[in-house]
């Protein structure tokens, strides 16, 4: 018997199922509920969303050095990513306002539009994947895992947890 899918009874038990769990989901990335996203488009939507999350700090400027920070990818790689997403017509490259020596990278309106279809299609698998589930308990699953993602994103900006 696969004990690996079956819900664990204890609380330890629970908290050590934690990392499997997300282990699994990543692996299950993208669902395919309407018409399959490829892995490069999932990719580019990686970056996308970092353009458009914008700034951590005061001051930062997205550049192709903080996609790859953010995604912790070397500096090559982040490149090889923002030029795949510029080429695709999804961005583009200004000069700073801070440093005109600098480059930052700026969402076309394809890059929106991507960016739009990418979350119908989010929402979508989150629906389907929940859709046996109470609404209170979508709902509520919804706000933890966004409050789980905004306090991760704080222990990245702070520079004592690490």
């Amino acid at each position: 018997m696969d004990t690996s899918t079956q819900p664990p009874q204890r609380a330890a038990d629970l908290l050590d199922a934690v990392g499997p769990a997300f282990s699994r989901l990543r692996r299950a990335q993208v669902l395919n509920v309407e018409k399959q996203v490829s892995r490069k488009d999932f990719t580019r939507t990686l970056v996308l969303n970092i353009v458009q999350d914008g700034p951590d700090q005061e001051g930062q400027e997205i550049t192709v050095g903080v996609v790859g920070e953010r995604l912790a990818v070397d500096p090559s790689v982040a490149s090889r990513m923002v030029s795949d997403c510029i080429t695709a017509g999804y961005l583009i490259r200004a000069a700073s306002q801070r440093d005109g020596r600098r480059t930052i990278l700026q969402l076309t309106p394809e890059g929106h539009e991507t960016l739009a279809r990418f979350r119908r299609h989010q929402r979508a698998a989150f629906e389907r994947i929940t859709q046996d589930w109470p609404e209170e308990e979508r709902l509520e699953f919804a706000r933890l895992l966004i409050k789980y993602v905004d306090s991760v994103g704080e222990l990245q900006q702070d520079p004592g947890s690490a």
